[in-house]
């Protein structure tokens, strides 16, 4: 998990998981420099049940947020899902390699090149095909901004060791699921409530094998939650809660209700 910097507007403060907006560089995906933009593409009959929409713009936009996860991911955590020639993932483990990637990763962040020139002055493809889709988040409209968001998981490579970027993240570190929702519950970090629910729902898998098996097959649900004032209290209620006008799908979270305590959401069952 990452924690995002005090100053950001959004969640600032708060441990997340890498991630950030669809550039517009993003859209610029084909067979020629990514792996995996077919089944990126197929993605969107899961996420939308439409076959039409889903074999239209809903396809292009699937393909979109594959990218710009994997971008992200190298941006904010420096994990490059990217193969060589001969099938293998990057190796960022050398001195020199390090290095270099490091270099390209600021660029990468900073709007001086793009995933795509970086990966193709390499010699690499993107691998599209290793990130697997798993849910879909809309933040409430109280705002003037709003989140419609993809979460995805996959498996860092080989010979590869995240780290924070020291500008939009500002600490980074290993932590099962139950470790970080203790921490949260015992007001060590900041958990936003979508972190908190994907935390929940992968705790009581044993291994990354489990996890990504779990998230192949899921029901995938479009979760939109609700602000609400409840018993004098602000709440925020998800999908297939009591207050919520949406059942949720056929798992619905753990909990479903967090109220704001201290400027923290804290989660009810």
């Amino acid at each position: 998990m990452v924690r995002r910097h005090e100053g950001t507007a959004f969640m600032g403060g708060a441990h997340v998981f890498p991630g950030g907006r669809v550039d517009a560089a993003d859209h610029d995906s084909d067979e020629s420099w990514c792996d995996g933009v077919a089944q990126a593409r197929s993605s969107a009959v899961r996420l939308e049940g439409d076959p039409v929409y889903a074999s239209t713009r809903g396809a292009d936009d699937a393909v979109s947020y594959h990218v710009a996860a994997a971008r992200e991911l190298f941006e904010e955590a420096g994990v490059l899902l990217a193969r060589t020639a001969d099938g293998s993932f990057v190796s960022l483990a050398g001195a020199a390699d390090h290095a270099r990637f490091r270099e390209w990763r600021h660029q990468v962040h900073d709007g001086k090149t793009t995933l795509r020139a970086a990966v193709e002055s390499e010699r690499l493809r993107v691998a599209l095909d290793v990130l697997v889709l798993f849910a879909h988040w809309v933040t409430p409209p109280i705002d003037t901004r709003q989140f419609d968001t993809r979460f995805f998981l996959t498996r860092v490579p080989p010979e590869q060791v995240p780290a924070h970027d020291e500008t939009e993240t500002t600490h980074s570190a290993w932590m099962t699921a139950s470790q970080a929702i203790r921490e949260a519950q015992e007001g060590r970090i900041v958990l936003p409530p979508p972190t908190w629910t994907t935390l929940r729902e992968i705790e009581p898998f044993g291994s990354v094998d489990h996890t990504l098996a779990w998230a192949r097959t899921r029901e995938i649900v479009r979760r939109m939650p609700r602000v609400l004032e409840h018993g004098g209290r602000r709440v925020l209620v998800l999908p297939g809660d009591p207050l919520h006008p949406d059942a949720g799908g056929a798992q619905p979270p753990v909990e479903t209700r967090f109220v704001l305590v201290d400027r923290r959401w804290r989660a009810e069952r």
